[in-house]
């Protein structure tokens, strides 16, 4: 019986300046993740930060593309390819805005709901069906402090203290997730996540 192999992929701006914003709660979350499992990144030459290590009887390869978000397939889809895992098998965490903050969603396939690193990875792997890990930040219109805020300066701010605690809060669970993702499958993971954490 050949190996299991997943891809988990955790969606972020690289450099400082990005750090604790909302657009790279997926970088936060696979920080968290691979510490857990007591490994580290190193840099790729596929446009990436790469870890690699087993979970049970899966191979777990762990990506941080540090292509810049908007272009996050160009690491994304060369990595799969090159590991050969299936767009089945990749699961990616990511920030939503359509997700309150504190809540988890995890969904197969679909749109990139306007989110430009999950459009680039649709349209470099050729294919919407991958798993998402949906991190809520909230709307910028949802709150009075942020109605006039654009979107794309929303996502680049930094997590309020209430935001932040909430999401360092949930991050056993975003683990929790991606390891049942990575050994028992996506039903699995979104059995657990969306019943802990409903919409």
């Amino acid at each position: 019986m050949s190996e299991r192999k997943v891809l988990i992929v955790g969606l972020g701006n690289p450099g400082d300046r990005y750090e604790k914003t909302k657009h790279n709660v997926g970088f936060i979350a696979l920080d968290y993740f691979v510490g857990r499992a007591g490994h580290a990144f190193s840099a790729g030459k596929m446009k990436g930060s790469l870890a690699s290590f087993r979970l049970d009887d899966t191979r777990v390869y762990a990506l941080k593309p540090q292509t810049f978000m908007n272009l996050s397939g160009e690491s994304v889809a060369p990595v799969a390819r090159y590991f050969g895992i299936a767009v089945s098998d990749i699961l990616v965490v990511h920030d939503d805005l359509d997700v309150t903050p504190g809540r988890l969603k995890m969904a197969l396939g679909g749109g990139s709901g306007g989110h430009n690193g999950i459009r680039s990875i649709i349209s470099q792997l050729g294919s919407p069906e991958f798993g998402r890990f949906k991190i809520g930040v909230g709307h910028p219109r949802d709150s009075e402090e942020t109605r006039d805020v654009p979107v794309d300066r929303y996502v680049l701010s930094r997590f309020s203290t209430e935001q932040w605690n909430m999401l360092r809060e949930n991050l056993s669970l975003v683990e929790e997730g991606i390891r049942l993702f990575a050994t028992r499958g996506m039903a699995a993971a979104m059995n657990r996540v969306n019943r802990k954490t409903p919409q």
